[in-house]
């Protein structure tokens, strides 16, 4: 009797103070131990599965790193009155008069009007064009057909700007092609390189021919995942085939869709100043000068306010990109289950 007792109590599981008095929080008494725990957890788990994807995601951090988050350190020449050559924790800390004296600069209004146009017409006009482009491709019967406008539409994404411009130049210089046949018809030759209302459309056009086969990819990666069950369901409820990219294609894309709408409005003002620097001239400077070619004349060349007061312009105009983006992801949270974060 006293012998089963005794290999009882050895087999029972010790008193919360006896734990405590052993170290061992009463709250981790009967648990694995903390190793075991980390190496069982979800995490761990999902790391030892995806650690192959893991390892091919490092060049491109890496790369991000350093290119997108290690330049935010001359961000601080913003608020210095900066000369090239001089140390930037240590240089001429002037505060916010950089940003005062863009603010307060004559030709704020006309930037911001300029770049705010460009922007948000080529939006308008470039954001729908490669869904209807890529539900064209998808719903075409003969793929053959659809792999050809396929790689015809994404071709002139590899043409550089200089070329690009080129091309319109040749096009619609003054004695480019489109004015021969104008003179030819008995018409006058017409600048459009120098008539300022010819250069939004010319810039606006150019750059979704150049881009809107390219962006359809990524539409078209998504349609390819929809499921054909859904399709032959609609067909036998008699639905046409209007009928069903409505209301089975868009669906299942709509949150691609979504996403990049929030990206798209989040980088709206952020036009590059290489092709509108490539045709801007003296004739349509006035529409033509927008916040990316002012930060490049004031930074980069003779007579500029110094490179301290062009990044100051430039972050002025990557907070106005930010607000943007916060606003157009809690827009899609609110009203939609999509968003970036």
């Amino acid at each position: 009797m006293e012998a089963n007792l005794f290999e009882e109590e050895q087999a029972a599981p010790a008193a919360p103070s006896a734990v405590a008095e052993a170290g061992v929080p009463a709250a981790e008494a009967g648990k694995p131990p903390l190793r075991t725990r980390i190496h069982n957890s979800a995490f761990a788990r999902n790391f030892r599965k995806n650690w192959t994807y893991l390892l091919f995601l490092i060049p491109a951090v890496a790369v991000t790193f350093i290119f997108a988050y290690v330049p935010m350190y001359g961000l601080l020449i913003a608020f210095q009155d900066y000369m090239p050559g001089d140390p930037i924790l240590t240089g001429s800390w002037i505060g916010f008069e950089n940003f005062k004296l863009f603010l307060g600069d004559y030709a704020f209004w006309d930037l911001m009007l300029n770049t705010f146009l460009l922007c948000i017409l080529g939006f308008i006009i470039g954001f729908p064009l490669p869904i209807i482009v890529a539900v064209m491709l998808h719903t075409t019967k003969n793929k053959k057909l659809s792999k050809f406008l396929q790689t015809v539409f994404n071709g002139p994404h590899f043409i550089s700007l200089v070329v690009l411009v080129g091309m319109l130049t040749l096009f619609f210089g003054r004695y480019g092609l489109v004015n021969n046949i104008i003179e030819s018809m008995g018409g006058e030759r017409y600048s459009f390189f120098l008539e300022a209302k010819a250069f939004r459309p010319m810039y606006i056009l150019s750059s979704n021919w150049q881009d809107f086969g390219w962006s359809s990819i990524i539409y078209l990666a998504a349609l390819s995942g929809v499921e054909q069950a859904q399709h032959e369901a609609a067909k036998i409820d008699g639905a046409s085939r209007v009928q069903r990219i409505l209301h089975v294609d868009i669906p299942a894309i709509m949150p691609i869709i979504s996403v990049m709408l929030i990206m798209s409005i989040g980088g709206l003002m952020g036009v590059g100043y290489e092709k509108v620097l490539l045709m801007q001239t003296d004739g349509n400077i006035g529409v033509s000068e927008i916040i990316a070619t002012y930060v490049y004349k004031q930074g980069l060349t003779p007579g500029g306010r110094g490179a301290g007061y062009a990044t100051a312009v430039g972050f002025f105009n990557s907070i106005i990109n930010l607000i943007l983006l916060i606003i157009a992801n809690t827009v899609s949270k609110r009203f939609s289950e999509n968003s970036l974060f």
